[in-house]
């Protein structure tokens, strides 16, 4: 395959499925992968665990801006996947917990902390062929990515496969818990301030409600095709 050199931004709500996919893409093509919510998710364990979320979901905004930029979060490539660390820790299981859910939303819509994951990003990005997903990768991390997508699917899809998610990592929580909080980052990721998500117009729409992952390769495949001429 003669793929160039494109940076690919894939948005959408989530449990999408959006990192799933983007893995698989980018394991067929030969990309680095990049997990813009996993920086946002990093950031948010770092702040709960230094005492700068309260009890009372209250977040400490002078002291969170004040360690933010020395705060060491990277990507490491381990076999063909990338993982996220701090400093020396892969906290990679930590940050797909529903306790770091709960406060990722409310931490992401922070004007600093997006500038700092969007410089992390700018520079993992150097030079092309990465394929990322988040909920403003098209029209704010890269605007002028050669290719955007944006993901959709029905409510109580997402739900049960975030629900599955954590069931399958030992986590038990109610479906309509899961539900719930779906639909609350839902809202606070469309209605912030800052790069609220929203479909990039010139983006192409997957909606994956009935559609299995290797349904979504071949889409994709086809895309890439009619959009560069090339066969992969």
């Amino acid at each position: 395959m003669n793929i160039p050199d494109i940076i690919i931004a894939v948005d959408g709500c989530s449990s999408t499925g959006k990192s799933t996919y983007a893995k698989l893409v980018a394991s067929h093509l030969g990309f680095l992968y990049l997990d813009s919510g996993a920086m946002y998710r990093g950031v948010t364990l770092y702040a709960m665990e230094n005492g700068l979320i309260g009890k009372d979901g209250k977040i400490d905004l002078p002291g969170l801006e004040k360690v933010i930029g020395s705060l060491d979060l990277h990507f490491r490539r381990e076999g063909g996947a990338t993982a996220l660390w701090m400093g020396e820790r892969c906290i990679e299981k930590e940050i797909r917990t529903m306790a770091v859910s709960s406060y990722v939303s409310p931490v992401s819509a922070i004007p600093y902390v997006r500038n700092f994951v969007d410089d992390k990003l700018h520079a993992f990005a150097a030079g092309g062929r990465v394929i990322m997903d988040g909920r403003d990768i098209g029209t704010t991390v890269f605007p002028d990515a050669q290719l955007k997508i944006f993901m959709t699917a029905d409510d109580q899809v997402r739900a049960r496969r975030r629900f599955d998610e954590l069931r399958e990592k030992g986590q038990n929580p109610s479906f309509e818990e899961v539900l719930a909080n779906l639909k609350e980052r839902d809202y606070i990721d469309s209605h912030r301030e800052t790069s609220p998500l929203t479909q990039p117009a010139d983006a192409f729409v997957l909606d994956n409600t009935d559609m299995t992952l290797h349904e979504e390769l071949v889409w994709t495949l086809g895309l890439l095709q009619g959009r560069f001429g090339i066969l992969c």
